[in-house]
């Protein structure tokens, strides 16, 4: 099989290239270290947000006299 005959996600790298992935992967310079996704802060925020664009809301049409 050639090259042009592989779709793409069969293709390889060359083993140099390989070799520098690999020992990037390696070193250490990808490492983050990230706290743990709490969904229910995010909810907690969301909706903290919506609230307050919505009590903002109504203010402004109570001035306005729309309300």
């Amino acid at each position: 099989m050639t090259e042009k005959d592989q779709p793409l996600s069969v293709k390889k790298l060359s083993d140099q290239d390989q070799a520098r992935v690999d020992q990037y992967l390696q070193s250490g310079h990808n490492d983050v270290e990230r706290k743990p996704f709490r969904p229910f802060l995010l909810l907690a925020v969301i909706v903290g947000v919506l609230t307050a664009l919505s009590l903002l809301s109504l203010l402004i049409a109570r001035t306005k006299g729309v309300v």
